[in-house]
């Protein structure tokens, strides 16, 4: 495939999915979720506009650290239609994902620590380790690994919900691909 000039304006599906590195059926996929749009020709055609790269790399980006599309989908609609973002648009973003991602952070750090510790000793007692839970003793306290849970995903688990006045937290801490979220 031909590498689109410099100054088009518009690609086509095969020139998004060379350029992006994303197979054709994940850039449908993206665009059924509301993550990238296109328009159809007279022959029907997809049309890309050329800003649509700039979303995919986010898109696949935020994929890799774990953030569900349904939050990559909220924080896109965010983003200005019909320019390409600027480096505001994009400082407003990364902002409001801070806390969510330092959250992910610490609670990584924690169980490579964890991990570490447990490879370290083999003890797997019940009282130190936090992978073991015979007879499911830690049940009581709430669903999800209890001691694995950052401190305010453990409250928002016991208090039923997320704090109104902040984002949903608690999916960040998801696996890197969530149930519904497209594989690519």
């Amino acid at each position: 495939m031909t590498k689109p000039p410099f100054d088009a304006k518009e690609l086509t599906v095969g020139q998004v999915a060379a350029r992006s590195g994303v197979a054709v059926t994940a850039l449908h996929f993206y665009e059924e979720k509301g993550l990238i749009s296109s328009r159809r020709t007279a022959g029907n055609q997809r049309r890309y506009p050329r800003d649509t790269l700039r979303r995919i790399s986010f898109v696949r980006v935020a994929q890799r650290v774990g953030i569900p599309l349904r939050m990559v989908a909220e924080a896109l609609a965010e983003l200005p239609e019909g320019r390409t973002p600027t480096r505001e648009d994009w400082a407003r973003l990364s902002e409001s994902w801070r806390a969510a991602l330092d959250d992910r952070i610490d609670q990584l750090l924690r169980l490579r620590d964890t991990l570490s510790d447990c490879i370290g000793c083999g003890c797997l007692s019940i009282d130190r380790c936090v992978l073991r839970n015979p007879d499911d003793r830690l049940g009581d306290e709430g669903a999800g690994p209890r001691r694995l849970l950052t401190a305010r995903a453990a409250e928002q688990s016991r208090s039923g919900g997320p704090d109104p006045r902040r984002p949903d937290r608690r999916s960040v801490a998801g696996p890197p691909s969530s149930a519904g979220d497209h594989p690519a």
